[in-house]
């Protein structure tokens, strides 16, 4: 306990800077996720709190981030679009997929997966974290103007025709599951479909309407009626937030002028009585657990979310383990990546219980954090126990804050998070790079975020393999001493110079460069080929292959098999611990190649050819 209370009041500033700057992110990142502000502050409460106390990055300050908030977005309204735009029927099973990515979080760290984010290609990410602050951005243009499609009488009025077909298909399925439906007796049918009141269209049109403008492409298809709607007031209050935010970090960065601009707008507006729409009401007390994802739990409402769940899950420990590095070189600590993604995993699991959304590892609050003198996890839980007192003191008066205020936040994180240093880098990147990173783009805004980043990761491990078995394709050579020693780009290797000339005419050489796996077979397999019919012994040199896969095992078999076929003997030099056991585990080694013939150096390998080739009648003639 001491170690933990060592530096009390360098946490205590960081922690509550921290604090300061996670509220209006919370509450912006709620209203954005479609759960409404206390989902965010509930968010930020319990991650902060306990993925700091369970975590392995000391000054780790975690709480709801954008890409984890745009996926949530996605979850979120699938499956609200599922209960006929009912957030209450929904809730339970938004917030299953939440425990459950979450708990998988639990697993990957448990496992150890955590050393193997950073492996995640560098165009994936640049392309994904774009597309986040383009998605944030685009799907913040109608809160901005004030239009709420929803309460688009006109607009609505639109989808009343779709939404008489879509109660009449859901009475035809109930009826055929409760089996009264009979082709012959349309009468039940036509009963019920007579009871359909004008207020159950009217609000199934709603859904509809509001379903139909959600999302990038939503946004941007409803957007010239917003234009044509245009609530300035609302607007007004955005743009001064905006500029409140951008035009306060050029005075001073020792006050976040996200809370600067949070404060001076809803105060004006507030003061002013200004008739300005506010954000959702804050529940006030102590958060309740919501039970229901227990009580009201449905395997077949989440089946269709649990691989979106592993991507949270992923893409939470990829947030929070980028984040850790940074805080790594600020401090010049070393985090532990498994634990790290245990703690964020029970932040996330016990915010999922309390009807938060999910967060992770926030880079700009863990920066200032420890720019305010915050070295322990004590720093995290202090930011988070201040939220909830935010939450408990002010819930009523965070209440009136204007949604205009919100979306000029979020607006300004949209903008922020896009990789711009990638972008800028665009001209010297390799085109296939360029080409992933703007698929990742495109299909995130467009399609779905979470298969664009999976095409991704294949795309680009597709095109790392490619290169990678090209490179050893070109470093591996098969030729004749006399070959190798003639051609100036293939120069011998240093123990190879003093090669005995009796047996130049007679020994090929072929050099192996680099890992043995699928990528590189098939050319090695046409590099075989190219041994002359008039060869008598091959030597393999293996000094330089560290690994094999099972297809260059496989592979390796079918090129010393084929040279037996034509009586030319195979001699294995150097081979290293993996790809020998590999070569013994399919009987490479003894089978094909005696143990007599596979060798720890290239001089061991020449005393034993020397004997072999000296015994043969008349070698010029072999």
């Amino acid at each position: 306990m001491k170690g933990f209370f060592s530096n009390l009041r360098g946490d205590t500033f960081g922690g509550l800077t921290a604090g300061i700057v996670a509220l209006p992110l919370a509450l912006a990142f709620g209203v954005s996720s479609g759960l409404g502000p206390s989902a965010g502050l509930y968010g930020a409460i319990f991650i902060s709190f306990f993925a700091a106390l369970f975590g392995g990055t000391n000054t780790q300050i975690s709480g709801p981030t954008a890409p984890m908030t745009a996926v949530s977005m996605l979850v979120i309204a699938g499956l609200i679009g599922a209960n006929n735009g009912d957030v209450n029927k929904a809730l339970p099973a938004i917030l299953t997929v939440f425990l459950l990515a979450g708990l998988m979080q639990i697993g990957l760290g448990a496992v150890g997966i955590g050393k193997y984010i950073r492996y995640i290609p560098y165009p994936v990410v640049s392309g994904f974290m774009t597309a986040i602050g383009v998605m944030i951005l685009v799907t913040q243009f109608l809160p901005a103007l004030g239009y709420y499609p929803k309460e688009d009488d006109e607009y609505v009025e639109r989808f009343k025709p779709e939404a008489e077909e879509v109660i009449l298909d859901k009475i035809l399925k109930e009826e055929a599951g409760e089996g009264i439906l009979v082709l012959e007796d349309f009468k039940e049918t036509i009963k019920r479909a007579e009871n359909i009141s004008e207020e159950e269209i009217r609000l199934e049109a709603v859904t509809l309407a509001q379903s139909n403008a959600s999302g990038v492409v939503g946004a941007i298809k409803s957007l010239p009626r917003a234009i044509k709607n245009i609530n300035y007031l609302e607007l007004i209050l955005c743009v001064f937030t905006i500029v409140i935010i951008y035009g306060f970090k050029r005075i001073t960065t020792a006050v976040p002028s996200t809370l600067v601009a949070l404060l001076v707008v809803s105060g004006a507006a507030y003061g002013f009585g200004l008739q300005y729409r506010p954000i959702e009401e804050i529940p006030s007390g102590f958060p309740i657990p919501n039970l229901t994802i227990i009580t009201d739990f449905s395997l077949v409402a989440i089946t269709p979310y649990i691989f979106t769940a592993l991507s949270l899950a992923f893409l939470g420990a990829i947030d929070s383990l980028l984040t850790s590095v940074v805080a790594d070189n600020m401090t010049k600590t070393r985090h532990n990546p498994n634990k790290e993604l245990v703690g964020q995993g029970i932040g996330n699991s016990i915010a999922a219980f309390f009807g938060g959304i999910p967060g992770a590892g926030a880079t700009i609050r863990t920066v200032v954090n420890i720019n305010a003198g915050g070295k322990t996890r004590l720093s995290g839980m202090i930011a988070g126990i201040l939220l909830l007192v935010v939450l408990l003191a002010l819930g009523p008066i965070a209440s009136q804050i204007p949604a205009a205020v919100l979306a000029g936040i979020l607006i300004t994180v949209g903008i922020g998070v896009m990789d711009y240093r990638g972008l800028k880098a665009i001209p010297s990147m390799p085109k296939i790079e360029v080409l992933i990173m703007f698929l990742v783009l495109v299909l995130s805004v467009v399609w779905d975020l979470v298969y664009a980043v999976g095409i991704g990761l294949v795309l680009a491990s597709l095109t790392f393999m490619k290169k990678m078995g090209d490179v050893t394709a070109s470093e591996s050579r098969i030729e004749s001493y006399q070959g190798l020693e003639n051609n100036i780009s293939n120069q011998l290797w240093k123990d190879e110079r003093s090669f005995p000339k009796e047996l130049k005419e007679e020994i090929f050489i072929k050099h192996l460069n680099g890992p043995v796996f699928f990528g590189s077979t098939s050319e090695l397999q046409q590099l075989a080929k190219q041994i002359p019919d008039s060869a008598t012994h091959v030597i393999l040199r293996m000094d330089r292959v560290p690994y094999m896969d099972q297809s260059g095992v496989y592979t390796l078999e079918e090129i010393i098999l084929g040279l037996e076929q034509k009586g030319i003997k195979t001699h294995i030099v150097g081979i290293q611990k993996q790809p020998l056991y590999l070569a013994k585990s399919i009987d490479i080694i003894p089978d094909l190649v005696p143990e007599d013939c596979v060798f720890d150096d290239f001089e061991s390998s020449i005393e034993y050819l020397k004997s072999v080739v000296e015994d043969v009648p008349d070698a010029d003639q072999v």
